[in-house]
């Protein structure tokens, strides 16, 4: 039943009755059932309690009509695992203690299997499965890219600049090679395992990729993002590639890897179509404050995109990255209805 969801269909580049919708951070503070749940809760304990995670995952397709559930988690708990001490800090977000800062920290990080380092996840994907088969909703597992695990392994927390992991990817390519090494195989099994556990698609997420030039991307990141999503490629599942910021450099996105390419706001759909070429399914690319706007203005920014994907197979409707915390939940119900209706066949 999930196998035929115009979700999967979409992402196969398959013929669908209507254009499939799901929304980056569709589970969230946006949400009043989910602060609700975190006023009891804090955010690391909800992530590594698999009944909690999977009833925040639920959240979202139980509240509208959505055509893929993600499994609720973070990318950063991985990083814990190889041995990175993680808090999240009220009011600064993920702190790491012990960042990277030499070749001995990066021959010291660990590479556990995920069913050690991330069983809680794990399980909260299984438990998320038997709730979302009844309703023939599959589930999206998912993992940060090499790059940006890097970047935050290195930085130790949000950067504007990036500028001591990339002065250590320049400055250090024997280290940067090696932890590009441990983070891909750290992630290429992850995502292995997240769909050994029933996750029935895949997304790669580099965040802050958009940070490198073309150069320092194909010669740095390519490989190691590539080498990730083979080990996971034979789960047999689609795998979305997303990068925000990298209109300048899609085809070197398209050639790391993925059946489905993510694309922000900061190119036009089409335009990154004709970039990408007609072997990948697109998914993207409404400006995540779109949704602040009146109803109206919304609808117009919606129905660009709509345009834009011209009905071809293979469009799953999304953001350009993931939804703002001051987002009205009425404008989210429109929205996946308004998708829907104007693209029924």
């Amino acid at each position: 039943m999930t196998r035929d969801s115009r979700f999967l269909k979409a992402c196969r580049r398959e013929p669908v009755d209507a254009t499939p919708i799901w929304l980056m951070r569709q589970a969230g503070r946006y949400m009043p059932e989910y602060r609700a749940l975190r006023e009891k809760h804090p955010f690391l304990e909800v992530v590594k309690s698999p009944a909690l995670a999977a009833e925040v995952t639920l959240q979202p397709v139980s509240a509208f009509d959505l055509d893929a559930a993600i499994i609720f988690s973070d990318i950063l708990p991985p990083l814990e695992g190889m041995g990175l001490g993680l808090t999240f800090e009220k009011g600064e977000g993920p702190v790491l203690h012990n960042p990277i800062r030499s070749a001995a920290d990066v021959e010291a990080l660990e590479t556990p299997p995920a069913e050690e380092a991330l069983g809680f996840t794990l399980e909260a994907i299984r438990l998320a499965r038997r709730a979302l088969d009844p309703r023939g909703i599959p589930l999206i597992g998912f993992s940060g890219a090499p790059f940006t695990l890097a970047a935050y392994a290195i930085e130790g927390a949000g950067s504007r600049d990036y500028a001591l992991a990339k002065s250590f990817m320049m400055g250090e390519p024997g280290a940067w090679r090696l932890l590009m090494e441990k983070l891909s195989t750290v992630v290429g099994e992850y995502l292995l395992a997240q769909a050994a556990a029933g996750a029935q698609a895949l997304q790669l997420f580099d965040s802050w990729a958009g940070a490198l030039g073309p150069a320092d991307y194909r010669e740095h990141v390519l490989p190691f993002s590539r080498r990730a999503i083979e080990i996971a490629r034979p789960a047999g599942v689609p795998i979305i590639h997303f990068a925000t910021d990298t209109a300048g450099m899609l085809e070197l996105i398209r050639e790391a890897g993925g059946d489905v390419i993510g694309v922000d706001w900061r190119i036009e759909l089409d335009a990154a179509w004709r970039r990408l070429g007609d072997g990948v399914a697109v998914q993207g690319n409404l400006d995540p404050a779109a949704l602040l706007a009146p109803w109206s203005a919304l609808e117009e920014r919606a129905r660009r995109v709509l345009e834009q994907a011209g009905g071809r197979s293979g469009h799953v409707f999304n953001l350009g990255h993931g939804i703002l915390q001051q987002t009205p939940v009425e404008n989210v119900r429109r929205l996946v209805d308004f998708v829907h209706d104007a693209t029924r066949r």
